[in-house]
């Protein structure tokens, strides 16, 4: 059985594209985005199974 660990970070909504594409060159897979505090900002869930490696 596939164990994971879940992270949660921001993405600012000028940014977004760099943002996921550095948590995904980590491996992260982005789950679900939610919105933040303010409207320049989302919250982004983001999983991957524990022990992957970020992508070389």
């Amino acid at each position: 059985m596939t164990k994971w660990e879940y992270l949660t970070a921001p993405i600012l909504v000028h940014a977004a594209k760099q943002i996921l594409d550095n948590f995904g060159a980590d491996g992260w897979e982005l789950v679900q985005v939610v919105p933040g505090m303010n409207p320049e900002n989302l919250v982004g869930y983001f999983k991957r199974p524990v022990g992957a490696e970020a992508a070389q």
